[in-house]
């Protein structure tokens, strides 16, 4: 029988240059893996807890003792255990917390054990991660949600809305969507630096230019997907992450690059002409994670026309979700690992959004690493959007390369983009 015979960790570095978990699981049968847990920026007050160790080194931001309880406390309950049974580990690591957000443990100790133990466990089963993930049915390759404009919590300028992202849409092929969006990236830079504009990087690889208001991102990427040869809308579609949870004070919507207070009813009329000007067809996080019944209007207002993505609302958390499905609130969520703390807490929230026909997207996080394992959980789960950042930097890149290895691996593979908003 094969078992974990070790369990260890250390503090590596994420792409905003923090600290975070790297966990690495050792079984009996010689098979070595390791994941990289990553971190948000933007984050929800009801996110599961990272884990860190304050004070002056790494300026508070050290995560060592979140290290230290994987190869302690973890790992003398882990070890001995066979690694093929996922569930039983992580509600091990859940019981052996104790609190609702893994305030004790630390949900960086636990994901970085979850991940690494199913990565062993593929690798020792001689199986892709995707395949073991998701069995015989993992099939689909998601269509990407690329943010290649930059703002709020993401970037140090003047743009209120943290994402501007385009979803290539209608092509038949993951491969073929990802170079089409790659060259929309390239060309829109060129436009952006012939009209003087920086073309510096945001944390998730997207150009943060000091635009005068929050529409002049759309035009920018509108411009620059026709002048890649791509028809808006027919081809690449917009996608927008509010994050409105960072501008929201005192019950009003504060854009402050625009010098505008908001109402939610105005803040949701506001959506509404942008929709209706612009082919956008997912907004995520346009509402406040505390302004539910703003939520509840705009699904009223928009649910029917548009994709609805709760971020900081759900926080990947299935009795929230559950909450917001009997309330009528959204109509997709966002899936973040890190929010809730294992594997198996992530799939139970994607497998009952299926149920309740919500849609799911895969996400990274601004804070990433070079580990593609939200590539395979994505295929696994047959989530049908990742989303991971632009074609650009090496955290965000490896995401795509690997979901290239996965179409070119997969025989009865499925993109399924034209599909998608139908």
């Amino acid at each position: 029988m094969v078992y974990i015979d070790r369990i260890s960790a250390q503090e590596v570095l994420d792409s905003r240059g923090n600290p975070t978990v790297k966990a690495t699981v050792v079984l009996s049968d010689g098979t070595i893996a390791s994941a990289i847990v990553p971190s948000g920026a933007s984050t929800g007050k009801r996110e599961a807890l990272e884990l860190r160790d304050g004070g002056e080194r790494f300026l508070g931001k050290g995560v060592l003792k979140a290290c230290e309880n994987v190869e302690v406390a973890i790992a003398d309950e882990l070890v001995g255990l066979s690694p093929y049974n996922q569930a039983q580990i992580d509600m091990i690591m859940q019981e052996l917390d104790g609190t609702e957000n893994y305030s004790k443990l630390g949900a960086n100790a636990v994901l970085g054990v979850s991940m690494a133990v199913a990565r062993a466990a593929a690798k020792s089963l001689n199986l892709p991660l995707y395949r073991y993930l998701g069995g015989s049915n993992a099939m689909v390759l998601p269509v990407p949600m690329l943010n290649i404009i930059n703002g709020g919590a993401h970037a140090n300028n003047g743009v209120d809305l943290q994402e501007y992202m385009i979803m290539p849409t209608g092509f038949d092929e993951f491969k073929e969507a990802l170079r089409a969006s790659v060259e929309i990236y390239q060309t829109l830079k060129k436009l952006l630096a012939q009209e003087g504009f920086s073309t510096a990087l945001g944390d998730e690889g997207g150009f943060a230019p000091d635009f005068k208001n929050n529409q002049e991102p759309i035009e920018y990427i509108l411009r620059a997907i026709e002048a890649a040869g791509y028809r808006p809308e027919e081809q690449v579609v917009l996608a927008l992450d509010a994050a409105s949870s960072e501008f929201y004070r005192d019950g009003f919507y504060h854009l402050a690059g625009e010098g505008r207070q908001l109402t939610s009813d105005e803040l949701i009329q506001y959506y509404e002409e942008l929709v209706e000007r612009y082919p956008i067809r997912s907004i995520e996080d346009g509402m406040a994670e505390d302004d539910w019944e703003g939520w509840r209007k705009l699904t009223e207002r928009l649910g029917d026309r548009i994709q609805l993505v709760g971020d900081d609302l759900f926080v990947t958390n299935k009795a929230i979700l559950a909450e917001g499905v009997g309330q009528g609130v959204a109509n997709a969520i966002l899936i973040k690992p890190n929010q809730i703390g294992t594997i198996t807490q992530t799939m139970e929230t994607v497998r009952f959004a299926q149920r309740s026909s919500y849609r799911s997207i895969m996400s990274h996080r601004s804070g990433e690493s070079e580990d593609p394992f939200i590539a395979d959980f994505a295929v696994g789960l047959n989530t049908g959007q990742i989303k991971t950042g632009a074609p650009a930097r090496g955290e965000r890149t490896a995401k795509y390369n690997r979901l290239l290895e996965i179409e070119r691996d997969l025989i009865f593979g499925e993109y399924i983009g034209k599909e998608l908003f139908d």
